[in-house]
């Protein structure tokens, strides 16, 4: 049968977007040379009103062009940067109106690929947008739903990632399991506990298998950013003293090692600090390096090395990272401990949150068969080993990392919207 919606994983890294037709080997839609993902980035050329999107985003700023990068998008939703604007070729850009141009694209590539319009659609959701604040977080819904209605999707329903996962492997199990899913993504953790099973895939309401959902706003973005601050961000000057004694303030560090702050440095105001900073600095070869990042504008590609060592670290002791970019020679050796030390405290914040839900469904850890792995960070080790230490019995899936959200969004979509 062929769905007549389709379901949207907006990702904080990458998105997809899935629907279920008969024949295909995945519900995923080839979004960007004949790849089911798209990266969540925007480049906005300088030099003339050309937007480009997904890679072609990334490769344009990569390769120097003129212009302004823009990345993990969804991080802005529940925020109050989600009502204010940015500065893009000389012009005040709200970020509502970005969102709303990369789904816009989002649903135009999907079309494309399917070959038909889709109105009626299924988006992902973290169990949380934002934590510990119920109304900024039904906020962020409304507002991802009014975009979305705003691009053409006639009828929006979510459904929670975690949840969308489950359904992914659902569809290839052979006997009833409980599992817990653990979705890692690019900026947030979430999880759900769930009895699945061949003789209850078929059902619309599944409230009735779910035992607990949970999640915290940590995810692949904030490993990157603590790793960077206690590797790249050092070189610059992070930690650095004054002449007066005092500490070098932190606030540029922290807005580069974030995805979705690091325009916020290229500002005057900003740039104009960090001068009077320089000349106030105790090391001013380390100043004179964040001065030269801020004047050619690699911040994000920093953040990619970054990102680019992590994932290194996954499957080797050390990397080497090169800033060459920056300053001729200048490279930092980073190690899978520091690595551990830079993201332990928030391995463990997951970890609390994954003990939590247990507890608040009742459920020893030896009653749990399976846990089920997604999310572009699942396989960061000292993740991998603290669960594993929490549910010792459990056996180990590893999920499509970048696709299960978007397989199981299809599936709910074509069950829930037909």
């Amino acid at each position: 049968m062929i769905s007549n919606a389709c379901g949207v994983d907006f990702g904080t890294s990458n998105s997809t977007v899935g629907w279920c037709r008969p024949h295909a080997a995945s519900p995923l839609l080839q979004l960007e040379a004949g790849k089911p993902t798209l990266p969540s980035a925007v480049f906005f050329h300088a030099e003339d009103s050309e937007v480009s999107f997904g890679r072609a985003a990334v490769q344009d700023y990569l390769e120097g062009y003129d212009g302004r990068l823009m990345r993990a998008l969804k991080s802005l939703l529940g925020t109050p940067l989600m009502e204010g604007h940015t500065e893009v070729q000389g012009r005040a850009l709200p970020f509502r109106t970005l969102l709303t141009r990369f789904i816009a694209e989002l649903k135009h590539r999907a079309e494309r690929a399917a070959g038909r319009a889709f109105d009626r659609a299924v988006f992902g959701r973290p169990v949380f947008f934002v934590d510990d604040d119920s109304a900024a977080d039904a906020a962020a819904q409304d507002t991802l739903g009014e975009i979305a209605r705003s691009v053409g999707f006639r009828h929006v329903e979510f459904q929670y990632e975690p949840m969308a996962a489950a359904f992914d492997y659902e569809s290839r199990v052979g006997a009833e399991e409980l599992v817990l899913v653990v979705d890692i993504g690019g900026g947030t953790s979430d999880f759900t506990l769930i009895r699945l099973g061949p003789a209850r895939s078929g059902r619309a309401d599944r409230r009735d298998d779910i035992l607990a959902n949970g999640g915290v706003h940590i995810g692949g973005t904030d490993f990157d950013k603590y790793l960077n601050l206690r590797t790249a961000m050092p070189l610059l000057g992070l930690g650095s003293r004054l002449v007066t004694g005092k500490d070098m303030p932190s606030t540029p560090y922290f807005n580069l090692a974030s995805w979705h702050t690091i325009n916020q440095v290229y500002a005057r105001k900003s740039v104009a600090m960090l001068s009077d900073l320089y000349h106030e600095s105790a090391e001013k070869e380390k100043l004179a390096r964040l001065l030269e990042l801020v004047k050619q504008r690699t911040g994000h590609w920093v953040a990619f090395q970054v990102e680019e060592a992590k994932i290194a670290l996954g499957d080797s002791p050390t990397v080497r990272m090169d800033l060459e970019r920056i300053e001729p020679g200048l490279a930092c050796e980073i190690t899978r401990r520091d690595l551990d030390s830079a993201i332990d405290h928030l391995v463990a914040r997951i970890e609390q949150t994954l003990a939590g839900l247990l507890r608040s469904a009742g459920i020893p850890a030896s009653a749990v068969d399976t846990i089920f792995f997604t999310g572009g960070s699942s396989s960061v080790p000292l993740l991998r080993e603290r669960v594993s230490t929490l549910l010792p019995a459990a056996r180990q899936v590893q999920g499509d990392a970048f696709g299960s959200i978007g397989t199981g969004l299809a599936l709910d979509a074509a069950r829930r919207l037909g």
